[in-house]
């Protein structure tokens, strides 16, 4: 069973992480990236089916099931995992480096689960190790963040083991199938524990209170990883849910607005990601087979534009040491290459023609129009041009065409990050210009087309329209130091009263009962030297000196009539 284990890609991704620690420092960084190539092969080569079953109490478990879905998501997670590698190829820190290996390998684990079990014990590596990123930045603010991100995702896995359990008690299969939409306690448990990893609002606030405290490269790892593995499990249980059309459509916009409003360029790009994963929800919501292939689509397309766009504002903070758009501007001239691969990851996720968000968001549209759903369209157009002002002309402008608004040093930025800022531009454009390559993996067959006269004047149209608005209006567009109130609010206000609560209060009690025990342990052995003196009148024992053995002379010398007698005794019974 161990071998076989070894045929599991999200185990060989854990296994780099426990092997990590016996490496010599100097080839740590090379041996990292090699574990993912390794998964990355494994996945491209495996059949299709359940390859790995387990025996657990009455349970058969299948730890490797593979179809079209399930393939295609770990080609990719395994691919920018490697990427990613390579952008933190300078980074010596070894728990950053098997933190960011068990976390993916927690993503494989999720994305080849055959049944709910596994897909649990995965789900709960993915929080545990993605917890230590943020942890490892060493700020008190990233101290705190992290704790608030694993307390938040043990009660979103809690969610989801009851549901589990429910609907095993109920019933249901432990295998891993689409449910039909109907709202039992079970199912609305387990749609709850996806939902918080998928950051559906108000289950959203984790994502922009965590990603902009974590490590440079940790909140790379982090943007492509949690959010759109649980999208992939949304995609398995939940297609054709019709509340989830909403719920994708409120996504978007909410996420958009925080994101206009934000002042930190990791938190814009993090209340993006709710925003684009708002239009996979919207069409894992209308179920059918083009709306699950443009979720999958954009999904994917997700995996490698956004990391690409959290190595650039990475880049930006290794540079100057800051993140703050009312702090940046004025340094466009020193960072050419930089910029302009950003601008390949904020026009693909702003949907630029010839590259790759251009293709799913306008498969996801195509799917809209098809079920001729007009609001939801429309407020999704809407969300397209608030993307295109805030990745893709706010944060660029700001940080680095705006005046000069502090004084900061520029540093150099090492050549591994731009070569993997490099590589992920490079599938940017593949995939927006031959687009067959992406399709032609999607789950179920299309012939989508998306290089429609009609789509490439929406697109333009949205696009021009956003950029002349933000021409005219670039000056009234917030950059202050401020913070937008979000969710969040409802769990941070309660804390001083939950750490009383739970943390200080019992944390005194223990102190006391400690105290209290030391006590005790201190009369004990003051009363175990001289027992005699707890029994003997205080102004017997006064006076007296005490030797060596812990005993006065006058009780000593009682003790050796006593012994004296005693083998007197022992010799007349004898004699």
């Amino acid at each position: 069973m161990m071998l076989e284990l070894l045929s599991v890609p999200a185990v060989i991704l854990i296994l780099g992480a426990l092997v990590l620690p016996l490496i010599p420092e100097r080839i740590r960084s090379t041996v990292f990236i090699i574990f993912p190539l390794v998964a990355l092969a494994m996945v491209w080569t495996m059949p299709e089916g359940n390859l790995l079953q387990a025996s657990f109490a009455s349970y058969e478990l299948e730890l490797l099931s593979v179809d079209k879905l399930s393939r295609i998501f770990g080609l990719l997670f395994a691919l920018i995992t490697a990427i990613g590698g390579v952008y933190a190829f300078h980074i010596k820190d070894l728990g950053q480096q098997s933190s960011a290996l068990a976390y993916a390998g927690g993503t494989l684990g999720v994305i080849f689960a055959g049944d709910f079990f596994t897909l649990f014990i995965f789900w709960e590596i993915m929080a545990a190790a993605s917890s230590y990123l943020i942890w490892a930045r060493g700020t008190e603010e990233s101290a705190k963040a992290g704790m608030r991100y694993l307390l938040v995702h043990i009660f979103g896995g809690g969610l989801l083991f009851i549901g589990i359990l429910l609907h095993l008690s109920g019933g249901g299969s432990l295998y891993i199938e689409s449910i039909e939409p109907a709202y039992t306690a079970a199912n609305i448990f387990i749609l709850l524990g996806v939902a918080l990893n998928t950051a559906v609002p108000p289950l959203h606030a984790w994502l922009a209170d965590a990603y902009p405290k974590a490590t440079i490269t940790g909140a790379v790892f982090m943007s492509a990883l949690t959010t759109k593995s649980a999208v992939y499990v949304m995609i398995r249980l939940f297609p054709g849910w019709e509340i989830l059309i909403w719920v994708g459509v409120i996504m978007a916009i909410y996420g958009t607005i925080y994101a206009l409003l934000a002042n930190d360029i990791r938190e814009i790009l993090a209340y993006s990601i709710i925003s684009q994963i708002g239009y996979m929800v919207t069409v894992i919501g209308i179920g059918t087979e083009i709306a699950l292939n443009g979720a999958t689509a954009h999904a994917l397309n997700n995996i490698i534009y956004k990391p690409l766009l959290f190595m650039a504002a990475g880049a930006v903070i290794h540079a100057t040491g800051t993140s703050k758009l009312s702090e940046l501007g004025g340094f466009a001239k020193k960072m050419p290459l930089i910029i302009g691969l950003y601008m390949v990851g904020a026009l693909s996720i702003s949907g630029m023609p010839f590259l790759n968000g251009f293709v799913s968001k306008t498969m996801i549209s195509g799917a809209i129009g098809d079920a001729h759903l007009e609001w939801p369209i429309l407020l999704l157009l809407i969300a397209t041009i608030g993307t295109f002002l805030h990745t893709g002309l706010k944060l660029p402008y700001f940080t680095w065409f705006s005046e000069k608004k502090s004084e900061f040093e520029v540093s150099s930025i090492p050549t591994n990050m731009k070569v993997a800022m490099g590589m992920g531009a490079l599938f940017c454009i593949l995939f927006g210009v031959a687009p067959q390559l992406l399709y032609s993996q999607l789950p179920y067959p299309t012939d989508f087309q998306p290089f429609s006269v009609y789509n490439f004047v929406e697109m333009t149209q949205i696009l021009v329209l956003a950029f002349v608005g933000f021409w005219f209006l670039k000056r009234h567009l917030n950059v202050s130091s401020t913070i937008s109130l979000d969710t969040d609010w409802f769990y941070r206000q309660p804390a001083d009263i939950v750490r009383t609560v739970f943390v200080e209060a019992p944390n005194n009690l223990f102190g006391t009962a400690e105290n209290g025990a030391l006590k005790l342990a201190n009369k004990l052995s003051k009363f175990s030297g001289n027992p005699m003196k707890a029994f003997l009148p205080s102004f017997i024992m006064e006076g007296r000196e005490v030797r060596s053995d812990g005993f006065t002379a006058p009780i000593s010398a009682a003790l050796a009539f006593i012994l004296f007698g005693f083998l007197v005794a022992i010799l007349v019974v004898l004699l």
